[in-house]
């Protein structure tokens, strides 16, 4: 029976928020319960947050409450869970097979350094685990260690060390969070799987977003003496404050939509929106809605079409939770010229063209002459890609391996676009 502990706005240590009860059949998890302690709720000073703003909001405080929708496990803390390569970290740690673990040993085997504000510890008197937040100048050792959990082999004592806070991350690709420049950063590493050099275009399709007007968090990509590539991007949901870091808490448009796993490929940008204007703050829905358009059209003309529910996240602010910064967005490489993103683009479902997107642009709160004049906008500054990639040190080899991801306007629906202009 964990406990959630929560890092309230501007602290850098955690309070109990309240107690986790899972329903496990062996390494079946059947369903969860959650109870808030009877003194957070009495911290409702502006600073008390909810742990899951869907399923537990801080004003529902009696008794225990269940996920929404039927959910096994509350969205926020699935959040705070690892998944694909937290879970390959964990595993090779413990010598376990994949996927071997019941799903409360993965929560409390995190460690303390998770997304978001949120922290789970096995008693109500636990400590955080926190672990050592390896320096960037200690990616040569990461990098080591995290082949090594992809290759099912242990990673030796001495690389564990540098590796305590990866398994806190989501995501299928290698990452730690690192220190960098006095602040917290992800590092994500090549993969011995990649076709081309995934850090180098990752990081240069997201500094293309930024050209485009996107809200990016800062980048850096770093080399080591073997020539092989790490992006770095610096973590959103950390801020510095008196003594310390302090944490903002974070959770996935998946958790806001109270949606399972199973469910986002039936979603779309549009229930985004929803959310959005459900939740975002005052005087800033408006620019959220258009931020989101943008980026699906991002998305749309680079093929980034990993754009699932977990991708989109929600940030907390005073009671409100606005969009997210953008993240995760790689060009996939792709022969046919019929394409879809994950999430619904338009009228059309998901089929990814220009003109579906603005069929479908009054769901964001747009008249057709203005969603134009966005698409137009992305459009012209995606062109501008290759000489984009080539000033952040992007090989011309790299390049041309991704150049299918990138879209013609004109083969995608421009024409209809320019009629609004």
């Amino acid at each position: 029976m964990p406990y959630v502990f929560v890092y309230l706005p501007g602290e850098t240590t955690a309070v109990p928020a309240g107690r986790l009860t899972l329903i496990e059949e062996g390494i079946a998890l059947l369903g969860s319960r959650f109870a808030y302690g009877r003194r957070y709720p009495a911290r409702r000073d502006p600073r008390a947050i909810a742990v899951d703003p869907l399923s537990l909001p801080v004003a529902q405080t009696e008794g225990d409450q269940a996920p929404v929708n039927g959910l096994a496990l509350f969205g926020a803390l699935r959040d705070a869970t690892p998944d694909d390569w937290g879970r390959r970290v964990i595993e090779n740690r413990l010598g376990v097979p994949a996927n071997g673990l019941p799903e409360s040993r993965y929560l409390t085997l995190a460690g303390s350094n998770r997304v978001g504000a949120l922290d789970v510890r096995a008693h109500l008197d636990s400590e955080p685990a926190e672990g050592h937040v390896p320096h960037a100048l200690d990616l040569q050792y990461l990098v080591d260690a995290s082949e090594r959990v992809e290759q099912g082999l242990a990673v030796p004592r001495h690389l564990l060390h540098y590796f305590e806070g990866a398994p806190s991350l989501g995501g299928a690709r290698p990452k730690a969070p690192v220190a960098h420049e006095g602040r917290e950063w992800i590092a994500k590493f090549p993969s011995i799987r990649d076709r081309f050099n995934v850090p180098a275009v990752e990081r240069a399709t997201l500094e293309l977003g930024r050209r485009v007007g996107l809200t990016v968090p800062p980048t850096a990509l770093q080399s080591l003496a073997d020539g092989r590539q790490i992006m770095l991007i610096e973590r959103f949901d950390r801020l510095s404050a008196p003594g310390g870091v302090s944490r903002r808490h974070v959770v996935s448009a998946l958790t806001m939509l109270g949606m399972s796993e199973q469910q986002s490929p039936d979603a779309s940008y549009a229930q985004i929106v929803q959310a959005i204007e459900g939740w975002g703050a005052q005087g800033e829905v408006a620019a959220q809605r258009d931020e989101l358009f943008a980026r699906m059209i991002f998305n749309i003309l680079v093929t980034n079409d990993d754009d699932h529910l977990r991708n989109h996240a929600f940030v907390e602010d005073a009671g409100a939770w606005n969009l997210s910064p953008l993240y995760d967005v790689v060009p996939k490489p792709q022969v046919g010229t019929e394409r879809n993103l994950h999430l619904g683009v338009g009228p059309q479902g998901r089929r990814a063209t220009l003109d579906n997107a603005l069929r479908g642009c009054g769901r964001f709160g747009l008249f057709p002459p203005r969603a134009a004049t966005i698409i137009e906008h992305v459009v012209a500054v995606v062109r501008t890609w290759r000489d984009v990639f080539d000033e952040l040190g992007v090989s011309q080899e790299d390049s041309d391996a991704v150049a299918s991801a990138f879209r013609r306007a004109d083969d995608i629906g421009m024409r209809d676009v320019r009629r609004h202009l």
